[in-house]
């Protein structure tokens, strides 16, 4: 291969992983009219537009999303073989970006930058939204280095680290009719609920719950961001299930009464998520390691300040009542069925 070529494919590279031509020129340290030249003689050779605009950014065409897909590898492969693998945070130059959620943010950022200002000072670290869920993509697009997932599926080129699984309570204003020393299932039921529903679905994991006990709830309201959870509460007798971690501030203050559930709603764990082109990035591997440790910490603290708080909810004996209610009522439906 000649060099001009092996060269045109290394700024390619940076303009897909960057998504833009900017950021790729900071990448390769280049100027922005090097970078744009250099697309130049590409769109000449390759005979193919590459990139086209997309409101203030640039989107890949097919052709360009096959080569990626084709080059990556090998460039990688190349990258290790003549690069240095140590990664020195205290000289260090680099923009990660992490897709994370406010409660990830709030557990992880402060202590993260308290080591990057005394460890790392050229290391910045930039949250990107995920609106959709779709951390795999996020990767793929190479908009992120780092992404938490709820709802990780297997993919061959998609690593990933267990880190936290969120705990569900219930949660009130400490004057709510039923801020009592337990909750029952019966009060739980017939409460009005506070619904947190990103996707706009006025249905979640409780209901699925309650469905399979006979039993259903009423959502009475939803909203879509944990960060308007906590007023509403207050100024109200609705109560709301919730990943106890990302209303701990209210929690721990006392300004919400906390309960456990009383059913037993198995959480999503969350995973750390990161493109197996970056298995060998010791930048990243750094970053990630310091991340994961944080939350792993924050939520071992979690854990033991949650104990002293939590009043009582779960019963398993009336659980088990439902449950087995259920299963009667289940199979006389199918014997009528049967003899009809």
């Amino acid at each position: 291969m000649r060099s001009h070529d092996l060269n045109l494919l290394m700024i390619f590279d940076a303009i897909m992983t960057e998504g833009a031509i900017t950021r790729a020129a900071d990448r390769l340290a280049m100027t922005q009219p090097a970078v744009s030249n250099a697309l130049s003689r590409m769109r000449t050779a390759w005979k193919d537009e590459l990139f086209v605009k997309d409101g203030r950014g640039i989107q890949p065409t097919s052709y360009a999303k096959n080569l990626w897909s084709q080059i990556q590898s090998p460039l990688s492969q190349l990258e290790n073989a003549v690069s240095p693998t140590e990664f020195d945070p205290s000289t260090a130059k680099r923009t990660f970006r992490v897709s994370a959620t406010d409660s990830i943010i709030s557990m992880a950022w402060g202590p993260l930058r308290q080591v990057i200002e005394k460890q790392a000072p050229g290391i910045n670290v930039y949250a990107i939204p995920n609106l959709n869920m779709d951390s795999d993509q996020i990767l793929k697009d190479a908009e992120a280095e780092l992404a938490f997932s709820k709802h990780l599926k297997p993919d061959p080129v998609i690593r990933s680290e267990h880190v936290l699984d969120p705990r569900y309570v219930v949660l009130m204003r400490p004057e709510h009719p039923l801020a009592k020393e337990e909750l029952t299932l019966e009060d739980f039921v017939n409460a009005e609920h506070l619904l947190v529903s990103i996707s706009g679905d006025v249905t979640g994991p409780t209901d699925q719950v309650l469905t399979n006990m006979g039993l259903s709830r009423r959502v009475a309201m939803s909203v879509n961001s944990f960060s308007n959870v906590p007023e509403l509460l207050k100024e109200s007798n609705l109560i709301c299930v919730a990943p106890s971690v990302v209303l701990e501030k209210e929690i721990f203050s006392g300004e919400l009464a906390v309960f456990e559930t009383p059913i037993d709603i198995v959480s999503t764990p969350l995973s750390l998520i990161w493109h197996k082109r970056q298995d060998h990035d010791p930048g990243l591997t750094w970053l990630r390691q310091l991340i994961a440790g944080f939350i792993l910490e924050r939520a071992n603290h979690h854990e033991v300040m949650l104990s002293k708080c939590c009043r009582k909810g779960y019963c398993e004996e009336t659980v088990r009542k439902y449950m087995q209610q259920r299963g009667e009522c289940q199979t006389n439906v199918a014997a009528l069925d049967t003899a009809g």
